[in-house]
Parts: structure tokens; C-alpha cells; sequence
């Protein structure tokens, strides 16, 4: 199951930097994940400040 990253989203890039898969990516006053590409690894939950993401 990919991560989803929801609306308390503040477009920081932090949890860009952290995907060792490169599945986020900038979007419409978000960031999103690309379900597809996501490992699940968890790795962008911790780097967010906001608490915006979470396993769907």
C-alpha cells in the first residue's frame, strides 16, 4: 500500500528529498505520491513536519 500525503501538505519538499524511489513528485499545492512507484518504506512519514503523510 503506497503512502498518501493529504491537504496539511505545506509544499516543503521534505519528504521529496527522503523517497528512495523518487515516487513524489511537486503537485497542485501539494506534493503527491505515485502509487505506483511507492515502496512503502515509510521514509517520507518521518520527514514530514506537518504530519501530512500517512499509509493509506
Amino acid at each position: 500500500m503506497a503512502h498518501k500525503i493529504s491537504d496539511e501538505c505545506v509544499s516543503c519538499g521534505a519528504c521529496q528529498a527522503t523517497c528512495p524511489v523518487e515516487a513524489i513528485k511537486e503537485g497542485e499545492g501539494k506534493f503527491v505520491v505515485d502509487a505506483d512507484v511507492c515502496v512503502d518504506c515509510g521514509a517520507c512519514e518521518g520527514a514530514c513536519p506537518t504530519g501530512a503523510i500517512q499509509a493509506e
